[in-house]
């Protein structure tokens, strides 16, 4: 730690919230993209940023434009005056604040976003990097390069994974159940580009029956496919528990990242529906909802994979014991390398934290994002 964050750590205490602002901004895709059951041609970034005792944080989701109408309506107001330092306190009063919204969708996408900024704030003000005061429990956190989509050529999907590979990523995902007649070439042709050694993830985005899941699951594990990702629908947990059970030996069954609440993770995990839990500090309730859900996962021995927006997850990814990997995700990778100082970049397949960097480590560029703003 720095002269100047060991006296910031002893200086800021019990230093009340004194201001929160929020905006959007819509950034095209740089091609069309498509997966199992979605279309999209841009992507929307809502920035929170919180201020206390002269220091700004900065928080951030993908999400609809209405969150951050939702935040400005309901949640700014909740947390002005709060204590910074007691972040789980001001959680809870997000989360009763928005009772009539309703608790999941862009309700707890809000709070997630707020959430993140207050975390970044309070090590901020400490003068700590999030990871140590998290508390840190890995050096690095592997990830998996993310992408491949359905709306992608057989070159476009080749030339992407073979990237990553290359990169020194060694294992890649990509997108199935758009036209089913075509995924088992398009599952052969990105085995072929990529080797034999590096790891090959499928996700069909619930497109598939659970008939045609168990299908392709045979098929794909052809090719080495290791991990089927949201092979039926997530909401269907005895459909995700029989490809857990039949499903060919060596491929895991990877679901979670829709989810809002404990209740929900609580459910898939009851129901033994995955091999390997997924969850999203953008949607669950941002790091202190991710400590939660990284808790039911150390008590069921189940592993724990975060769901895109690598530069979030980078310092829990490191503090919470089950995370396994990030999903370094294309469109949010470009995103982040675009409008934040401080986006990281894998170093043997993996993000280390810049421990140099007070909070999550992530200034934001507001003038590069401006010709982007909602």
């Amino acid at each position: 730690m720095s002269d100047s964050m060991r006296n910031a750590a002893i200086r800021r205490v019990d230093v009340a919230i004194e201001r929160v602002d929020v905006s959007a901004y819509t950034i095209p895709t740089d091609c069309p993209e498509t997966d199992g059951t979605f279309d999209w041609n841009s992507t929307t970034l809502v920035i929170v940023q919180a201020s206390a005792g002269a220091l700004e944080s900065l928080g951030y989701a993908y999400a609809d434009p209405a969150t951050a109408r939702l935040i400005k309506d309901v949640l700014i107001e909740v947390v002005l005056g709060h204590d910074a330092m007691a972040v789980s306190d001001v959680w809870n009063a997000m989360v009763r604040a928005i009772r009539e919204v309703g608790r999941s969708g862009i309700a707890s996408t809000a709070i997630s976003a707020v959430d993140l900024a207050l975390w970044d704030l309070k090590a901020r003000l400490l003068g700590l990097p999030l990871v140590s005061l998290l508390g840190s429990v890995r050096e690095a956190v592997p990830v998996y390069g993310s992408g491949g989509f359905t709306s992608y050529s057989i070159s476009q999907l080749q030339e992407q994974l073979g990237n990553w590979v290359a990169s020194g990523i060694p294992r890649v995902k990509m997108k199935v159940g758009r036209d089913p007649a075509e995924d088992v070439d398009r599952v052969r042709s990105a085995r072929q580009t990529i080797g034999a050694q590096a790891e090959l993830f499928v996700d069909a985005n619930g497109a598939y029956s659970r008939k045609q899941a168990l299908a392709f699951a045979e098929a794909f594990a052809q090719y080495g496919v290791t991990w089927f990702e949201e092979p039926v629908s997530s909401d269907d947990l005895e459909g995700l528990r029989l490809l857990r059970d039949r499903g060919p030996s060596g491929m895991e069954i990877a679901a979670g990242e829709h989810g809002y609440d404990l209740f929900y993770f609580r459910r898939m995990l009851e129901a033994g529906a995955v091999d390997v839990l997924q969850a999203d500090a953008r949607r669950c309730g941002g790091i202190t909802g991710l400590m939660r859900v990284a808790a039911l996962c150390e008590a069921d021995a189940v592993p724990l994979s975060s769901h895109t927006a690598p530069s979030l997850h980078v310092h829990p990814g490191c503090a919470l014991a089950p995370i396994r990997h990030i999903e370094y995700f294309h469109d949010h990778v470009r995103i982040e390398q675009m409008l934040f100082d401080g986006a990281l970049t894998p170093i043997n397949g993996a993000l280390h934290p810049d421990r140099s960097r007070p909070g999550l480590g992530l200034e934001f560029k507001r003038a590069d994002a401006e010709p982007y703003a909602v």
